[in-house]
């Protein structure tokens, strides 16, 4: 199964993305930290290079990742021409403090009251963009929701008489090239859930944590892992739990949403599905993967020739 997901208030809001992009100094552009390389949008990479602006990477809910995936994401982005990675929760006002000082190291030459700095905060959605706003301002201006797609428009306010923000709505992009990328990205519940079957989202998490944090699965659920893969553990976690239908058939739909909650409010633990080493490597078995399909396509139209 391949996960689309990019609803219709999305193409206005990346026409009008494009157009503001033009009046702001630089971008901030909210990530998950979990998942952070998979939910960068590349239309926000495209449009702010073609516009040629710095971009603060803010790794949110980084309280929820783990730590040494974390720091190798923070190494991988930080060794890129105008971008700066930092990784905070936005929940914690200590850490959100950190933002503005940031900014004001990525474009120095708006440093006065005549020339406010012009911050464009952007993301995909429900990686905590109205969050950040929130904290920023010290005050709710920006609606919060645990649930994709809250901000359907934009909105502007003076952070200070130096600087400004822009709140966008979460941007999708119209065909995710990675199906593991919408997995995960569904995972995290940044897909709305009319696109995608928890069962099978929940299997695709089962299999990473099966991979990376079998012992993690073992003390939250009370189960041995062994033997097991990502269907396996949703049937474990439906028998653990008592979660039945009738007849005595296991209820693997509550299981597959439990573990997915599980996961994203951080109840399992500090956990990242991708790391830079990681992602190189599904980059690289796609790429074989694709090559060997169109050999192989090739080669089959070349025996249709020679026999007809």
């Amino acid at each position: 199964m391949s996960i689309q997901w990019f609803p219709g208030h999305m193409v206005s809001a990346r026409k009008k993305a494009a157009e503001t992009m033009e009046r702001v100094d630089m971008i901030i552009e909210v990530l998950d930290a979990r998942v952070p390389e998979a939910g960068s949008n590349p239309v926000i990479k495209e449009l702010r290079l073609h516009r040629q602006r710095p971009c603060l990477k803010i790794l949110n809910k980084s309280d929820l990742a783990d730590p040494a995936a974390t720091t190798a994401w923070l190494n991988f982005y930080n060794s890129q021409e105008g971008i700066k990675a930092v990784a905070i929760s936005c929940k914690k006002p200590g850490d959100v403090t950190k933002v503005p000082g940031l900014c004001e190291m990525l474009a120095p030459h708006r440093d006065n009251r005549l020339k406010p700095l012009r911050m464009m905060i952007m993301g995909i959605p429900n990686v905590g963009k109205s969050t950040l706003i929130n904290a920023l301002l010290k005050r709710r201006v920006a609606a919060v929701g645990d649930e994709p797609a809250v901000t359907k428009n934009q909105q502007g306010f003076d952070l200070n008489e130096r600087m400004t923000l822009i709140d966008t709505p979460g941007l999708m992009w119209p065909k995710i090239e990675y199906d593991s990328d919408g997995f995960m990205l569904a995972a995290s519940h940044a897909v709305g859930r009319n696109a995608i079957i928890d069962e099978e989202v929940a299997s695709f998490l089962g299999d990473i944590l099966l991979a990376n944090y079998p012992s993690l699965l073992a003390n939250r659920y009370g189960f041995s892992v062994e033997g097991l893969d990502g269907v396996g553990i949703i049937e474990a976690v439906a028998k653990r739990r008592g979660y039945q239908l009738k007849g005595g058939i296991p209820d693997v739909e509550k299981a597959a949403l439990t573990l997915l909650q599980d996961y994203r409010t951080g109840a399992l633990g500090r956990i990242s599905l991708e790391t830079p080493k990681s992602r190189n490597i599904m980059i690289d078995e796609q790429a074989f993967t694709k090559a060997k399909e169109q050999t192989s396509n090739i080669n089959d139209s070349c025996e249709y020739k020679l026999q007809t």
